[in-house]
């Protein structure tokens, strides 16, 4: 079940944000100074790797592949970065999300589950 970290960060200039997590996904979501949703990232596990899935209001989805900057070799570990990746299995991360907001607040996971049914085939 997604909880909330209470910890999470707020950085000065940027959105409030809130961050949820359980074992298998991270949901930080975005707030707009009028307390409305602005944009969510759904962090998954998919053959071994880290995805990112980001919507924001006003320019739609982004979908990531989590580089998380090992090393190949003897250089030293650099910071982990977003990089484009394919597609998404749309089915499987909203049943995933689905599953694990059972005890989300109501509000955030309609928004999250409504634009995740949204999403493009493909």
């Amino acid at each position: 079940m997604l909880t909330e970290i209470r910890s999470a960060r707020q950085v000065k200039g940027e959105p409030v944000r809130r961050w949820f997590a359980d074992e298998a996904l991270d949901l930080i979501v975005w707030y707009a100074d009028d307390g409305g949703i602005a944009g969510f990232q759904l962090c998954y596990r998919e053959d071994r790797e880290e995805k990112a899935l980001t919507w924001l209001k006003g320019r739609g989805f982004f979908h990531n592949r989590v580089d998380d900057g090992e090393p190949a070799g003897a250089r030293h570990k650099m910071t982990p970065i977003l990089v484009a990746d394919g597609a998404v299995d749309k089915d499987r991360v909203l049943a995933d999300f689905l599953e694990a907001a059972r005890e989300l607040d109501a509000g955030i996971g309609t928004f999250v589950a409504e634009r995740l049914r949204a999403y493009p085939r493909g």
